[in-house]
């Protein structure tokens, strides 16, 4: 199979896995700013996480009960933290074929530099293509409007390319993508 296949059919399955999770999601009714694919810089299989406004605030005033740290400073803290999330992972099991095809591909740890780095921009060129496909049908824009959703595919550890794709993904001039910038960015 062609490159450009590889990525057109892995990004169906991605989008697919994705598309089931976010909107299983969205049905709490809450205000979203940022919902992201990420995956490791191995390359595995991706996962969503996302935060709202109100999930931010309960999350934040939870930790800070705790830790007798100011609501605000957890907040600044966590707010872009796709780990920190409570829902991060969610959905997980619709990403059973998404798995399941990763590991029919190259295991990326064995793989020399060039061949790693090629088969993690397959990976990573499918995940945006995917998350491009369901802002195409809307998908970011079910509880509020889409200038307010930062929408990432990112890598974990944080690298460049996270900000590269952010910028395809979103409009620079929105309200969502400058805060991100600004806060958050590699």
């Amino acid at each position: 199979m062609k490159p450009m296949q590889e990525i057109e059919t892995l990004a169906i399955e991605i989008a697919a896995a994705a598309r089931k999770s976010f909107c299983t999601l969205f049905e709490n009714g809450e205000r979203y700013y940022y919902c992201t694919l990420y995956t490791t810089g191995e390359g595995h299989a991706p996962s969503i996480s996302a935060w709202s406004w109100e999930a931010l605030a309960l999350e934040s005033a939870r930790q800070a009960e705790e830790s007798d740290t100011p609501v605000s400073t957890i907040a600044d803290l966590i707010k872009w933290s796709y780990a920190d999330s409570p829902y991060c992972c969610f959905g997980d099991d619709h990403f059973d074929n998404v798995k399941q095809r990763y590991n029919e591909r190259p295991f990326i740890a064995e793989l020399e530099n060039d061949d790693w780095n090629r088969e993690l921009d397959v990976r990573l060129n499918a995940m945006e293509q995917a998350m491009k496909m369901l802002d195409d049908e809307g998908i970011f824009a079910l509880n509020q409007p889409r200038e307010s959703v930062c929408v990432l595919v990112e890598v974990m550890p944080p690298d460049e390319i996270s900000t590269e794709i952010a910028l395809r993904l979103n409009r620079a001039e929105s309200p969502a993508m400058q805060a991100w910038l600004a806060e958050a960015a590699e």
